[in-house]
């Protein structure tokens, strides 16, 4: 039974696993912290779970452009790096496939979860950051800049601070990160975005509801142009599934003329890993 690897680097930590047979098994992993170095260490631990791996999927933060990392500042070192060229040093003839993080997990989805068999969809990302993923034939699109679904970097009002300023609209109202700051303002005192949503006193019932109609606004402006046949939502703050996802499904019946259907990703933490690896068993089939 052939075995891939599958490298997934974050912000925050890089995981690192090995799959057998075609499906969503991890048999082996591990997991360490982003910081210096973050691809000399992990190409070392990746050696050390299996040196001669039938195929390589990659799943980065930010997006590869021109051969060069974009859009990741958060990993020192990362922004700038020349992945594509010193994965082929590092594997030569071995097939390495390169995506970043959500169009990974989208990946995830198609081939093994709530993707599976839809033509024409959405994969939303709801966790520390805000994208999405864009499937249109079955297959994940990435775009003429490899930047299609960071939607992190749409604008909510007219003429607000954006990317050309060094700032991600959206992103700064719905993500992770955004409610965990916005909410440890308000209440004085650290708290993390799952906090924020479970809050029950009503201290940050505004906050929660202004992130949840911009939200559910951007979606359904997204559904409209694109009109899929199923939105996937994932990531982090799909603990709080219950509150999210009915308030998706309200605004995309009051302002889609077809709203798709909404399904959870099937995949949570492992999500971006699970993508590496379907990456990896894609390429071992070409064509």
């Amino acid at each position: 039974m052939s075995r891939v690897l599958g490298i997934d680097v974050g912000g925050t930590k890089v995981a690192i696993g090995i799959s057998g047979a075609d499906g969503p098994f991890i048999l082996t992993r591990t997991r360490l912290d982003t910081g210096p170095d973050t691809l000399v260490r992990a190409l070392a631990a990746a050696r050390a779970l299996d040196g001669a791996p039938a195929a390589v999927g990659f799943s980065t933060c930010g997006v590869i452009r021109d051969g060069v990392v974009r859009l990741a500042p958060n990993v020192p070192g990362w922004e700038g790096l020349e992945l594509p060229r010193l994965l082929r040093e590092e594997y030569g003839a071995t097939p390495v496939a390169i995506d970043n993080d959500v169009n990974a997990a989208a990946a995830a989805e198609l081939r093994w979860g709530a993707l599976q068999d839809v033509s024409t969809g959405l994969y939303l990302n709801l966790g520390t950051g805000l994208a999405a993923a864009l499937v249109v034939g079955g297959r994940v699109v990435p775009g003429a800049h490899g930047a299609a679904g960071e939607i992190g970097y749409v604008q909510v009002r007219p003429g607000e601070p954006a990317f050309a300023d060094g700032r991600a609209p959206l992103e700064e109202v719905v993500s992770g990160s955004a409610l965990a700051a916005q909410g440890s303002a308000l209440l004085g005192r650290q708290v993390t975005a799952a906090e924020v949503l479970s809050a029950a006193d009503g201290s940050v019932t505004g906050l929660v509801d202004q992130a949840l109609d911009t939200l559910a606004m951007s979606v359904a402006n997204l559904c409209a142009m694109v009109d899929p046949e199923c939105l996937v939502v994932g990531g982090g703050m799909m603990g709080a599934a219950e509150l999210i996802l009915p308030r998706l499904a309200a605004e995309l019946r009051r302002a889609v003329p077809f709203p798709p259907e909404i399904r959870a990703a099937r995949f949570a933490d492992d999500a971006p890993l699970l993508g590496a690896l379907a990456l990896a068993h894609a390429a071992t089939q070409p064509g």
